[in-house]
């Protein structure tokens, strides 16, 4: 089953403007209202554990960093960290019109919902996410730098939500048209 993310109707954001809604950052953190559009990743040194009860998903000590307008970063693990025993995958699919076909995993003892994605063959300027897996924090226990993540609103969105982003972030009421 394929299911296409819709194309956002708003300009392309050039980072040298945010609006007069979103919230503005203290010290020490960023609003996704500075993400760029089409997205960019960096990469990033925190540690990262993600935890589906008390069985231990991952352990890494970096990832990528997606950022994109109005969302929270997304963090893409290096496939050696994931214990792949654990998921499986699923048959659904999404397009994602900047990184290409997304495919799905589930837990293994729950396969009918996800609580991952990749990108197993992601547009050229993606490739570096290619053998990375990214997880929802909606589904399954995400530390950052050993901060609980929350997660984005929405049931589509996985971006993760920390004290060092503010918003407001795209899923939440109202934020349809963005």
């Amino acid at each position: 089953m394929t299911y296409h993310v819709g194309v956002m109707s708003h300009a392309i954001n050039t980072k040298q403007t945010r609006p007069s809604f979103a919230d503005e950052p203290g010290p020490g953190q960023e609003s996704v209202w500075d993400y760029p559009r089409p997205p960019e990743f960096s990469w990033d040194n925190r540690s990262i554990e993600v935890y589906d009860g008390s069985v231990r998903i991952v352990r890494a000590s970096h990832s990528y960093k997606l950022m994109e307008t109005a969302s929270p970063p997304t963090f893409y693990l290096p496939r050696e960290t994931v214990r792949l025993e654990l998921l499986t995958p699923m048959e659904q699919t999404t397009y994602c019109e900047w990184k290409g076909t997304a495919t799905y995993w589930a837990l293994k003892r729950d396969p009918a919902e996800p609580v991952a994605w990749c990108y197993e063959r992601p547009r050229a300027r993606f490739e570096s996410i290619k053998t990375c897996i990214a997880f929802y924090p909606a589904r399954v226990e995400c530390f950052l730098g050993g901060e609980l993540v929350r997660s984005q609103p929405g049931p589509f969105y996985g971006g993760w939500v920390t004290s060092e982003v503010v918003g407001p972030f795209k899923g939440e009421p109202g934020t349809g048209h963005w």
